[in-house]
């Protein structure tokens, strides 16, 4: 099974090394197992190639790139302990390619100047991963400029008119991968130091609210089908229930443990 991941492209959706790295990591695999490195080797690699490097475009001052890519690099290799000198190379092109108000954004439309969501949070992520191993290290300021792309927003909300940005934001799903939504947010925000900043109460609101009567927390979309071909999009694992009335244990999990850590229970 690993010589088949390998032998796909590191991003294919959803069994690449990519994804197969993050997941492994999202499940609290064990650190160290030296059988991923091929996996490391594939996705490092692709992600520190010079023709993909210098494909990334700067537009208007900003450069335009998938940041949650290297993201999910930075975060899954130093997590599952597997990261090396490269990962700190990963780490300087990101915040090389940071927007003006702390994210990223790989809209390629000069008129695009605000940083993305789906763009922003999981690199956030991968810095404050890479902050917790090296202290030392002159990344706090940008995670922290990062942050206020969200929370100035209360994790949903445009800053114009205060209308939700998008309605998949609200929905509960898992996996992730690179979609975001408001309880992925509050994972993040809890992992930087920020669930008590009182922007987060109405997403924490909104998330107390999904619970059902059964007590569960339901998984309300999803961005994968199941089936064993590998193909894009596929997933060879079933990742339970997607119902509004139906509870999810992936999702029950994380919803729990940050109501807990947020003071939410009854």
């Amino acid at each position: 099974m690993l010589r088949e991941w390998v032998g796909l492209h590191p991003y294919q959706k959803w069994r690449g090394a990519h994804w197969v790295l993050s997941l492994l990591m999202e499940l609290g695999y064990p650190k160290c197992d030296e059988s991923l490195l091929p996996l490391r080797e594939a996705e490092v690699n692709w992600l520190l190639d010079e023709d993909r490097l210098k494909s990334v475009p700067l537009i208007d001052g900003r450069y335009r790139c998938c940041a949650s890519q290297e993201r999910n690099a930075i975060y899954s290799l130093t997590k599952l302990g597997l990261a090396d000198e490269r990962v700190d190379r990963l780490v300087k092109l990101l915040l090389g390619w940071q927007w003006p108000d702390g994210g990223w954004n790989c809209d390629k439309h000069s008129e695009a100047h605000i940083s993305s969501f789906n763009e922003s949070l999981i690199p956030l992520r991968g810095v404050i991963a890479f902050y917790n191993i090296h202290p030392e290290s002159e990344v706090k300021n940008q995670f922290d400029r990062t942050c206020e792309v969200f929370l100035q927003r209360h994790l949903f909300r445009r800053l114009t008119n205060q209308r939700v940005i998008r309605s998949s934001f609200t929905k509960l799903s898992y996996p992730h991968y690179w979609h975001y939504d408001t309880l992925f947010a509050l994972k993040v925000m809890s992992e930087v130091g920020k669930l008590s900043d009182p922007r987060c109460n109405e997403a924490l609101d909104l998330l107390r609210n999904k619970q059902l009567k059964s007590g569960g927390f339901p998984t309300e979309m999803k961005y994968y089908r199941i089936t064993e071909k590998m193909e894009t999009g596929a997933s060879g694992i079933d990742w339970g229930p997607v119902s509004k009335i139906k509870r999810n244990e992936f999702v029950n999990v994380q919803a729990w443990v940050i109501l807990k850590q947020a003071g939410r229970f009854n």
